[in-house]
This record gives structure tokens, sequence and C-alpha cells, in this order.
């Protein structure tokens, strides 16, 4: 038997608004072009694929099973702009059939830069899944799925079970992503790798006609898991949840698609699982080494997404170097909008990579080019670091 797991990235990034030298005002985010793009997003995905997965859950009396990782700017968004979006995911984690996994409450970069701030932030989004969710998670997830032997390490001593990384070839070498393994170094943390072949089967290639494999039909994909058998247990299956009915309209078939996959990965004997359930499951089959940064963006797989050039270097450095200071301030508006500044989505507006990556970095990209992003990006840096000491204001977060 081979289980299926579904994990489904939910986030939305607070753009900018356009922000001159000159400029004062302490809005530096665009309140319109966000609710504009969650309520599109809602429309298109949150919705019609929540009412889809949720009818397959009941469909199948909770055999079938689905996780996500939903950001808190995503959270904030949605409880701001669409609430019914919100709303319809409290409704799939009532089914008792849904895993939510633990990240950085704001999509950030923290690790590789201010290891406290990243276990806050890990802390305040595992409290937000408890209050909005009841779920309190077990496995976790760093942005952009950035790995390494480090992150393990330090994620195994704040009690999470189960870490989701790229099942990238230059570390598993001759293994398979289908397989269960644990961190060097670690003995109570397992890896779960996921596998980007048929991962991006579904997210970027399945209204491809130009494959030699279109049109991806479910009998087709369930074909694909049950030759897993006999050569692992899981097949990982980790994408934006934007790939159902945004990335991938719904006249591409994609709705179809999955409402038509559980029938034809059951009637092969195979199975869907959660995270949790796959750990509690299987046996782990190995170690996995992985001394350097892995994610699971682009070609590379690497950090060049965010940390490819100066420019970027130079915005995140100047960013954490303000972070002690705006903490100890006290200002809660400022400390959150210094938060929301570290999400990965600014710098990945600021990569100057194109070539076969270069759509994906366009994707609602509200600038016209990266030197465009940096320029804005830093005006805004620059009133941040300059704000005034007015008394601490609260911000529930």
């Amino acid at each position: 038997m081979a289980s299926v797991v579904f994990y489904f990235q939910v986030h939305q990034p607070d753009r900018l608004r356009r922000y001159s030298i000159f400029d004062s005002d302490y809005g530096y985010f665009d309140d319109y072009l966000n609710g504009s793009i969650c309520r599109k997003v809602a429309g298109k995905c949150y919705l019609p694929a929540n009412r889809l997965m949720l009818e397959l859950i009941n469909r199948y009396e909770g055999r079938f099973r689905v996780c996500y990782s939903i950001t808190g700017v995503a959270l904030d968004q949605m409880a701001r702009y669409a609430p019914e979006a919100l709303e319809s995911f409290k409704d799939l984690a009532a089914t008792g059939c849904v895993e939510f996994l633990a990240e950085t409450f704001y999509h950030s970069l923290s690790f590789l830069y201010d290891r406290e701030e990243f276990a806050e932030q890990v802390r305040i989004h595992s409290q937000r899944m408890r209050d909005w969710f009841g779920y309190n998670p077990r496995v976790f997830r760093n942005t952009e799925l950035i790995y390494n032997n480090d992150v393990a390490h330090v994620i195994a001593g704040m009690g999470f079970k189960g870490i989701i990384a790229e099942g990238a070839d230059r570390v598993l070498g001759f293994r398979s992503p289908t397989y269960l393994y644990r961190p060097a170094g670690e003995s109570d943390l397992v890896v779960l790798c996921k596998n980007y072949r048929l991962s991006d089967d579904i997210a970027f290639r399945f209204s491809n006609r130009g494959w030699p494999e279109w049109p991806l039909t479910a009998d087709k994909f369930a074909g694909w898991v049950q030759n897993v058998n006999g050569n692992g247990y899981v097949v990982n299956l980790f994408m934006d949840y934007e790939t159902v009915g945004e990335h991938q309209w719904a006249e591409t078939g994609i709705f179809d698609f999955f409402r038509h996959l559980p029938d034809a990965v059951f009637s092969r004997g195979d199975d869907f699982q959660t995270p949790s359930q796959v750990i509690d499951r299987y046996r782990v089959d190995g170690e996995m080494n992985c001394p350097d940064m892995i994610s699971w963006a682009d070609t590379e797989r690497d950090l060049t997404a965010w940390l490819g050039n100066a420019m970027q270097s130079n915005a995140l450095h100047e960013l954490y170097r303000l972070g002690a200071e705006i903490k100890r301030s006290g200002d809660v508006p400022m400390i959150h909008d210094w938060r929301r500044l570290g999400t990965s989505d600014h710098f990945y507006y600021m990569c100057t990579k194109f070539f076969a990556d270069g759509d994906v970095h366009k994707y609602f990209n509200p600038y016209e080019s990266p030197y465009d992003s940096y320029i804005n990006f830093m005006n805004v840096l620059d009133n941040l670091r300059t704000r005034g000491t007015a008394p601490a204001r609260q911000l529930n977060i």
C-alpha cells in the first residue's frame, strides 16, 4: 500500500504600496491591492476547493485526508477581506480529517538571521492554529521548505515530531522521497520529503498541452502512485493551494481531476493520509544528511530566489539589523510592521533570475522590475528606521 499525502500551502503576502523616499505615512501596505487579490483567490480557489475537499471527506467517510500550511499573514488577510474563506477552513478543521502544519507566522526567513525571532514566530503561529482551528501542530514546515541539518536540530528541540523538506536529488542521491528519514544526528524527528516530480505534474504541467503526458487523468496519476508499491510507502504531494482553480483554472479540468482521484487511488488499494499519520504508520528507512540549505524554489532548489543578488542580501541584512531596536521599543504595531516586511515574497520580488523560472517570479508581482521592488522596499525600511518613539500601542496578533 502507498499513502498519498496532500499538503497545500496557503499564503498571500502583505504587498507594499508605492512608497516614495519623501513619504512619511506609516501605512506601508497596499490594502486595496491585497484585498483585491485575496478576494480573487478566495473566489477562484479557497472557497470552491474547500467545498470540494469537504465533499470528498464526507463522501469517503473520512478516508480522504488533506493537510494545510496556512501562513499567519494569509489568515489575517482572510479574516479582513474574505471571512467566508476562513470559515470554510474552520469547517474542514471540524471534520477531524485535516492536519495543519506549524511554520513562521509571517512566512519569514528569520531562521537565517534571528533564531529567537524564528522561535517566537513559530510560537505565535502554533497558538493561532489552536485558537482558530482547535489544532495543535505536530509537524513543521519552514518557509519555502528551507531546510538543512541545523533547521532539523532546532525543530527537534522545539518538540515537533516531523518536518517537511524538499526531496532534492543532490541530497537524496539514489534514494527515493517515498521513504521516511531521520535528520542527521536526530533520533526523535522524521523528515517527509516532497516528491517534486509528481507534485509538479499537477502544480505546473497539468494544463500544458505540450507535455507528453497531457491530459493528466485521475486514473493515470493513480497508476503512478501504485507504482510506488515495493519502492517506498508515501507519495508526498506538496504544492500551492492556488494550484486548484487559480494557477490551474477550473476550465483545465483541475477540479474534476481532484474529484475523481480518490476513487482511482482507493480502487488500487492505496489510500490518503496526513503527515502525522504516515509518521505513526511507517518505519524510518535511513538518515538524511543535509549540511547545505535547500528549498523548494526554482530549478536550483537553493536560497538564490531570495539571496541571489546584492539587493536581496542588503535588504535582508538591513531589515534584521533593525530587529532588536524595534522590539525594544515596545511599539507593537511597529513590531508587527517590521515582521510583515520580513515575509519572503518581498525579497522574491527582487530576484533577477529569469530563464526557466521567470514566469514563476512574475506571479502576482506588483513591480515592473526587481530594481523597483528593492527601491520601494528600502524606502519603507528607511521610514521604519526613523519612526518616532511614540508611546507603545497594543495589537492582537
